[in-house]
């Protein structure tokens, strides 16, 4: 009787120390897919805000086409890049897409900014002051997220490797969670798009 009410105890013990350690890793999953939330929204904005900046410098970069409509496009593909992420977020195809799309925009603003140098009553254009100042705010908002992101991901991930909880991520399928990171060779793409006036 009394090695039955032993076995029983260790049974409990072990049982709630399994649910801690599942509570744990969910509560870690939801944190990283929080701090995902956080970029969606930052990149939401940047979305809105590059029709507005398209349509301000379109009067006057009329044989700039080609530079708008890379803009146009790359923002497309940012939002399907987005929409793929916002899905699932962790998943490393789904990352990866989100930052290749991300790149892709980066580098149309930056040549669509780079272009607008040349023209000096647009840069002094009130419009085109704002937005640019915005973007610039949203860009570093942005970063500020994904450096969020990325460190609840990191959080997750180690928990989940870490014995004992790797027994027990193993056995819910507690699936490692990518990283939100632009990839190290395209230099162009890591800076934020330069504005000056």
């Amino acid at each position: 009787m009394f090695s039955i009410l032993i076995l029983l105890a260790l049974v409990v013990i072990v049982a709630i120390w399994a649910v801690g350690i599942y509570n744990g890793l969910v509560t870690a999953r939801n944190a990283y897919k929080n701090a995902f939330a956080q970029i969606d929204v930052q990149l939401q904005r940047r979305f809105d805000l590059i029709p507005n900046l398209v349509e301000t410098v379109k009067g006057y970069l009329a044989h700039e086409r080609e530079t708008l409509e890379a803009v146009i496009a790359a923002r497309g593909a940012a939002v399907s890049g987005l929409a793929a992420a916002k899905a699932n977020p962790g998943d490393p195809a789904a990352m990866e897409q989100l930052a290749a799309s991300q790149g892709q925009l980066n580098g149309a603003l930056g040549r669509l900014l780079a272009v607008s140098e040349a023209y000096p009553d647009l840069k002094a254009n009130q419009n085109m002051m704002q937005l640019t100042e915005e973007l610039t705010s949203t860009e570093n908002k942005v970063a500020f997220a994904r450096q969020a992101y990325n460190d609840s991901v990191m959080a997750y991930n180690n928990k989940r490797e870490v014995f004992p909880s790797s027994v027990v991520a193993g056995m819910f399928d507690f699936a490692a969670a990518a990283l939100l990171d632009i990839p190290a060779d395209r230099a162009q793409v890591r800076e934020a798009p330069k504005v000056q006036f």
